[in-house]
């Protein structure tokens, strides 16, 4: 095996066994989330591309910074589904196939869509935030940025990389994910590359949440960490049913193993000592 290859093993081994295990035994069934947004993602594009129906995307999905809070609230699950008019719609089914399967593959379809949803929400929050500082501020924006419109799946897809990679020890595609995110900030400052900055950390927070939980537990986490603290209760509670029943054993009338005293060809010393074959 080459150095490449270990690396890869180590590095999306565990992320690799989690995720085969469900698809090899239910194969499409095991993703269904993931099927519907990337089917309502196309539909959305089909939709917004027709004369009648544009307006009416960017009325019920479209979100921006200018716009009231709560209407902004009420358009951010759908508009995580709206395809960015400046890049290309397979780019954005190929994210939620990919990225969005993997996690419902291995964190389940419920922890997929609230990890999704919490980094697209935190983008959008971003947004009002970054724009009241101001652009003279590192972490503002322009007052332009008040009337762009904020779509796409981008956020989700970059928060639930940097999550499994977390959890599921590909520490080096999480970093890297992360890196490619503060290099794209550098370059451009746009609203979607400091927006993905806020998925990322709004992400790390979640992650944080249970490692300090779990922080007396020891230094495992994850599915591997869940999976030793499984088999030691398990074992622990092995333990005590053999030494109940041994205890049983014991104090029962007439207890004990049937055979003779074992003898012993030695004399033993003491008044209330037997003496065996003497």
């Amino acid at each position: 095996m080459t150095a490449l290859a270990r690396w890869a093993r180590a590095e999306w081994g565990l992320l690799y066994v989690t995720a085969r295990e469900p698809l090899l035994k239910r194969h499409w069934r095991a993703v269904p989330a993931t099927l519907g947004a990337a089917g309502l993602t196309a539909l959305v594009q089909l939709v917004q591309n027709q004369s009648w129906g544009y307006r009416f995307v960017q009325a019920t999905g479209a979100v921006r910074a200018e716009d009231p809070l709560w209407l902004a609230l009420l358009r951010t699950p759908l508009s995580l589904f709206v395809p960015a008019l400046d890049l290309p719609v397979w780019g954005a089914l190929v994210q939620v196939l990919f990225v969005f399967g993997v996690a419902e593959l291995c964190l389940g379809r419920r922890r997929t869509l609230v990890i999704a949803y919490a980094a697209t929400l935190a983008g959008t929050l971003y947004a009002r935030a970054g724009i009241r500082l101001g652009f003279d501020n590192p972490l503002g924006l322009p007052h332009s940025d008040a009337a762009v419109v904020d779509t796409g799946p981008s956020a989700a897809v970059v928060g639930l990389a940097v999550f499994l990679g977390w959890r599921y020890g590909a520490y080096f595609t999480a970093g890297a994910v992360t890196a490619a995110m503060a290099v794209e900030v550098m370059l451009k400052g746009n609203l979607a590359g400091k927006e993905h900055l806020a998925a990322i950390a709004v992400v790390v927070l979640l992650c944080a949440v249970p490692a300090l939980r779990h922080r007396r537990r020891g230094p495992v986490r994850g599915v591997a960490g869940a999976g030793l603290r499984r088999a030691r209760r398990v074992r622990r509670q092995r333990t005590g049913r053999h030494h109940a029943f041994r205890h049983r054993l014991s104090t029962r009338p007439g207890a004990g193993s049937g055979f003779p005293p074992r003898k012993s060809w030695n004399l033993r010393r003491g008044p209330c000592q037997r003496r065996s074959w003497w």
